[in-house]
């Protein structure tokens, strides 16, 4: 087993790429594991995390900034993990005909359309972190939402990503609790998602008949289960203190209009 992390200061979709190229070429099973925005050493030392979990690693690098790109390399080879920066060769050579330094600025590349990137990327956020798969995006992102199952938050973070706005959705569930990390972000990138009872127990209740889903899942859009989720959710947007909005009776792209309000969207345009 062997496995390729795709390492990148910005997306890492030119890692990936390469990785899942590589991949390719083998019947035997090659795992390809993409990490974006490694833009310090701390992140670095994240990187070397996920290796150590790992059977066999190889690191496929497109790391523009040098000092990042020499700690990644270092601490790699201490560990006997081979590195290869993909971009490295290619823009010493550059440098070497065109007598001048790059500007090992990272993500330069998709300046060409920044709008049309900006979207791609946040998109490509948006699915990368869904419903908690990695919590490490919280640093990253623009907005933060939570609230519980059936409150639009997934579909809601795709909406604001098309504006080229970086959303993160963290699901509240009593048994599960939230990150310590949420509580030392900026409260003001955080929005609590709040909807009616009622209203909730109908949605769960539909989605169940959708699916044919019966027995076991019958809390899932019980009473008493809803509402002892929602005084969870209380508690945690109250420790929190960050904006609620009610989305009983509004449409998704209502609410992503008050959360662009609130960011300040339309003046950073």
């Amino acid at each position: 087993m062997l496995t390729i992390l795709a390492v990148s200061d910005s997306i890492g979709e030119t890692a990936h790429q390469v990785a899942v190229a590589a991949a390719s070429q083998f019947t035997e099973k090659v795992d390809v594991k993409r990490i974006p925005y490694v833009k310090g050493l701390e992140d670095v030392e994240d990187v070397l995390k996920v290796a150590d979990e790992c059977e066999n690693t190889i690191i496929v690098s497109t790391i523009i900034t040098v000092n990042v790109r020499e700690y990644l390399t270092q601490k790699a080879m201490e560990k006997n993990i081979s590195v290869m920066n993909v971009l490295g060769p290619i823009i010493n050579v550059a440098s070497t005909i065109l007598k001048t330094h790059p500007t090992y600025n990272p993500g330069a590349m998709r300046q060409t359309d920044e709008v049309y990137f900006k979207r791609i990327e946040a998109m490509e956020f948006a699915m990368q972190y869904d419903d908690s798969k990695d919590y490490r995006g919280l640093k990253n992102a623009d907005v933060v939402l939570i609230g519980l199952s059936r409150t639009s938050k997934t579909p809601l973070c795709m909406y604001l990503a098309n504006k080229g706005i970086k959303a993160i959705n963290i699901p509240l569930m009593p048994e599960v609790g939230v990150p310590d990390e949420i509580y030392e972000i900026d409260k003001k990138k955080v929005f609590g998602l709040t909807i009616n009872p009622l209203r909730l127990i109908e949605i769960r209740k539909r989605r169940l008949d959708k699916f044919h889903r019966i027995t076991s899942d019958i809390e899932y859009a019980g009473d008493a289960r809803i509402l002892e989720e929602l005084d969870f959710a209380d508690k945690i947007m109250r420790k929190i203190g960050c904006k609620t909005i009610d989305v009983t009776e509004r449409a998704i792209e209502d609410t992503a209009l008050i959360i662009l309000e609130k960011i300040g969207y339309n003046n950073k345009k």
